[in-house]
């Protein structure tokens, strides 16, 4: 599994706004240079954050962006499943229809655990723990 380029460049700016705080605005042409973002790709991040409620948006000369939330409040798996949806390590942990597999499935039980794990491990890392 891998997580997509956009969730990545999410969680990086995430982390760059968390260092301010939710009282701070920071343009994005500062988060694109520092996090190394291209700008047109980070608009349309921001755009998504700020729909999901993670993020604050204004425009104007005094405009910029900010979390919506406290660092501590803002979990990876929030951030991630904002941009890239529901985690699946396979379609049959994520889904309440029967596999045809399913009384013989062995694999199954891996999956749901390694499933609940990282979404655990996800939801448990916040980014006032990130920014450092």
């Amino acid at each position: 599994m891998q997580i997509t380029r956009q969730a990545d460049y999410a969680i990086r700016a995430v982390r760059y706004l968390a260092k301010y705080g939710s009282s701070q605005r920071i343009a994005t042409s500062t988060i694109a240079r520092e996090m190394k973002i291209p700008a047109s790709f980070l608009a349309k991040i921001i755009s998504q954050l700020s729909i999901a409620g993670l993020l604050r948006t204004s425009r104007g000369a005094r405009g910029g962006v900010s979390l919506a939330r406290e660092p501590k409040e803002i979990s990876l798996l929030v951030v991630v499943e904002a941009i890239d949806g529901p985690i699946l390590l396979n379609e049959c942990v994520g889904t309440n229809k029967p596999c045809d597999f399913e009384d013989e499935c062995l694999v199954h039980p891996i999956w749901l655990e390694v499933q609940q794990a990282l979404v655990k491990r996800l939801r448990d890392t916040r980014f006032d723990v990130l920014y450092n």
